[in-house]
């Protein structure tokens, strides 16, 4: 069963097309990116997925519950606007939303010290909300939002306004829930942020579907330009080879850029004809450089 499925989804802000036309998949238990530039409708799409607004057409079901509503019982949302009860202490803060979740008193007992450790607020839980710095409260919406053990996270940039250890401390969270069998739709425009975590990705620009599928399916799609070799011998005739557009050295290791339509193994024949070839890789390109490839410079840049 599909855990998400949107059909034509259309939703227009006066004459702005937010979301237009959109079909997406969400195969159950899988990690599911929303990529895209600022702006292109990622959030739209998340607040209908989550009846917060209505599309002018087309359907929403989660769970194969066409009314949505049924859906969103198991299901857990983080907005992109984080809002929590800043006179609270954090401990409160959880007991209290796992309480409004349904939780018993006794799953919240066990449950709230249990996400505490995981997000790393133990020596935090009596503090007030106020208190905590920005990644802190970014932990806490987090924690939040899990608080129910729900069978669909739906986090809406979850990872902006941390550092690098808690970015990995949330990214492990995630791929063991995955490994649970839970199901994980997160937003962001940062195309590396998705590069370790996703099973399928969906490109989204000014509303519409760019590209959607597995990553490994996609990037083997998208023909690579870049090859990064190692070689043994003279080598200041490469960039006089008719397929290199440039080349970077970085000790040993050379990284050479091919015109569009080269193919890298003519590059490696003429290679093996004039030096003795170590290493030999063609490299995958980043869904950075696919985003840039199928919409333009200009939109990768606004992202």
């Amino acid at each position: 069963m599909d855990a998400i499925l949107l059909e034509d989804v259309c939703k227009s802000f006066g004459e702005v097309h937010a979301v237009d036309e959109l079909s997406v998949r969400v195969p159950a238990g899988s990690v599911y990116g929303f990529l895209g530039p600022n702006g292109a409708g990622k959030t739209t799409t998340i607040r209908m997925i989550m009846n917060i607004i209505r599309p002018d057409s087309g359907g929403i079901s989660i769970f194969g519950d066409g009314a949505v509503r049924g859906g969103k019982a198991r299901t857990g949302y983080m907005p992109e606007e984080r809002g929590l009860y800043r006179k609270m202490t954090v401990r409160k803060v959880l007991a209290y939303f796992g309480a409004i979740k349904g939780m018993t008193t006794s799953e919240v007992g066990r449950c709230v010290p249990q996400w505490l450790e995981q997000v790393g607020l133990e020596d935090w839980a009596d503090k007030k909300v106020e208190e905590l710095s920005r990644g802190m409260h970014q932990k806490l919406q987090f924690a939040v939002t899990g608080i129910n053990d729900p069978e669909l996270m739906i986090l809406d940039e979850p990872f902006s306004g941390l550092d690098p250890v808690n970015q990995d401390l949330l990214k492990d969270i995630i791929s063991r829930m995955r490994d649970e069998g839970k199901t994980i739709v997160f937003s962001t425009h940062v195309m590396h942020e998705a590069e370790r975590l996703c099973d399928f990705i969906l490109l989204i620009n000014k509303g519409k579907l760019v590209v959607d599928g597995r990553l490994d399916e996609i990037r083997s799609r998208q023909r690579s330009h870049a090859v990064s070799v190692e070689l043994e011998g003279e080598t200041s005739f490469i960039e006089r080879l008719p397929m290199v557009i440039r080349t970077k050295r970085e000790g040993r290791r050379i990284d050479i850029s091919l015109k569009e339509d080269a193919d890298p193994q003519e590059l490696l024949r003429a290679l093996v004809e004039r030096v003795r070839v170590q290493a030999f890789e063609v490299k995958v390109p980043s869904l950075h450089e696919i985003f840039v490839n199928l919409v333009g410079a200009s939109d990768a840049e606004d992202s």
